[in-house]
C-alpha cells in the first residue's frame, strides 16, 4: 500500500510457470474472472448491502471531513490540509474496487477485461501509494510543529505543502505507471481465476507465465525503493517526535503534545498493519479465501475508519460538523 506491492509474499517469486510443453496450454487472454467471496446464492444480498452499506459510509465520512475543511477558516492549517487530500485519496482507492465489486454481486457476473484489469490495477496502485506517502508528509507535519514550534509556520507555508502533495502525486504516478510497464509485457496466463474481488497485482503476477521471476524481482525492487523511503520517513520523524516529548518536564506537556499525534499513528497503525497482515498471512496460510477477507481490511475497511479516527478525537473537526449541521437542519 505502497505495501500492495512491496510485500508480496515469497512464494510468489517461486511461483512455477508451466514448462515448454505445458506452455501450450497457456493462452493469451482477452479478460478475466473475479472469484469474490462466496457463489452461494442466499448470501449475495447479505454481501451486497454490507459492502454497499461500507461504502456508502467511506464516501459520506471522507466527504464530511473534506467539506469541514474546506468551509471553516480556522480548519485552514497543514495539518487539515494533509488530512482532506488523505480523504480524497482514500474516496479514490475504495471507489477503485468497491464499486465493481458491488455490480458483480447485484449482476452475478464476474468478468472484468483484460484493459480493465489494468485500469484498475494502475488506479490501485496510485491511490494506495498516495495514501502511504500522505502517511509520511503528515508524519513529517507533526514532527515540525512538536519539534521547531516557532518556525512551523515558516517551514510549512501553503507553497511548500501544495508541493508536498504534488510530490506524492507525482510519485504515485510513476510506481503505478512502472509497475504497468511490467504487467504490460505479460502475455500467457496459467489461468484467467483471480483469486479475489479485485485485480489485485499479487494475483495477476501469480498467474503470468512471461518470464515470472525476473519480472518479480523488478516488480520487488520498484516497490521496496518507493516503499522504503515513506516508511522510513514516518519512523524517523516519530523518533524525533518521542525525542522531543520526553525532554518536555511537565506531564501534562506531554499529552498535549502527544495527543496531536494519537490520531495520525492509529491512521498508521491500521494502514500498515492491515497491509502487513494480508500479505504476511497470504505467505503463512497459502489460502485465497483468507488473503481475500483481508484484503477488506485496507480496501474496504481502513477507508472507511480514517474519518472516525481522526473526527472522533478532533474537537476542531466535531465543533466543525456540528456548525455545519446546525446549519443545514
Amino acid at each position: 500500500m505502497p505495501i500492495y506491492i512491496s510485500f508480496f509474499p515469497v512464494s510468489f517469486l517461486i511461483q512455477r510457470c508451466p514448462s515448454n510443453i505445458e506452455a501450450q496450454n497457456s493462452t493469451q487472454i482477452s479478460e478475466f474472472q473475479l472469484m469474490g467471496f462466496s457463489e452461494d446464492p442466499d448470501l449475495q444480498p447479505i454481501l451486497f448491502g454490507l459492502f454497499l452499506t461500507m461504502y456508502l459510509v467511506t464516501l459520506l465520512g471522507n466527504l464530511l471531513i473534506i467539506l469541514a475543511v474546506s468551509s471553516d477558516t480556522h480548519l485552514h492549517t497543514p495539518m487539515y490540509f494533509f488530512l482532506s487530500n488523505l480523504s480524497l485519496a482514500d474516496i479514490g482507492f475504495t471507489s477503485t474496487t468497491v464499486p465493481k465489486m458491488i455490480v458483480n454481486i447485484l449482476t452475478q457476473n464476474r468478468v472484468i477485461s483484460y484493459e480493465g484489469c489494468l485500469t484498475q490495477m494502475s488506479f490501485f496502485l496510485i491511490f494506495g501509494r498516495m495514501d502511504d506517502m500522505l502517511l509520511t508528509v503528515m508524519a513529517y507535519d507533526r514532527f515540525v510543529a512538536i519539534c521547531h514550534p516557532l518556525r512551523y509556520q515558516v517551514i510549512m507555508n501553503l507553497h511548500i505543502c501544495i508541493f508536498l502533495v504534488l510530490v506524492s502525486l507525482l510519485i504515485s504516478l510513476l510506481e503505478s505507471q512502472l509497475h504497468n510497464l511490467v504487467v504490460l509485457q505479460f502475455i500467457d496466463f496459467k489461468d484467467v481465476e483471480i483469486s479475489n474481488f479485485f485485480c489485485d497485482p499479487s494475483q495477476i503476477l501469480s498467474l503470468s507465465c512471461s518470464d515470472a521471476f525476473t519480472s518479480n524481482i523488478i516488480i520487488y525492487c520498484v516497490g521496496a525503493i518507493f516503499g522504503f523511503f515513506p516508511i522510513s520517513g514516518i519512523l524517523f520523524s516519530y523518533y524525533k517526535i518521542v525525542s522531543s516529548i520526553l525532554k518536555i518536564p511537565s506531564s501534562g506537556g506531554k499529552y498535549k503534545a502527544f495527543s496531536t499525534c494519537v490520531s495520525h499513528l492509529s491512521v498508521v497503525c491500521l494502514f500498515y498493519g492491515t497491509g502487513f497482515g494480508v500479505y504476511l498471512g497470504s505467505a503463512v496460510l497459502h489460502s485465497s479465501r483468507n488473503s481475500t477477507v483481508a484484503s477488506v481490511m485496507y480496501t474496504v475497511v481502513a477507508p472507511m475508519l480514517n474519518p472516525f479516527i481522526y473526527s472522533l478525537r478532533n474537537r476542531d473537526i466535531k465543533n466543525t460538523l456540528k456548525t455545519l449541521y446546525s446549519k443545514i437542519f
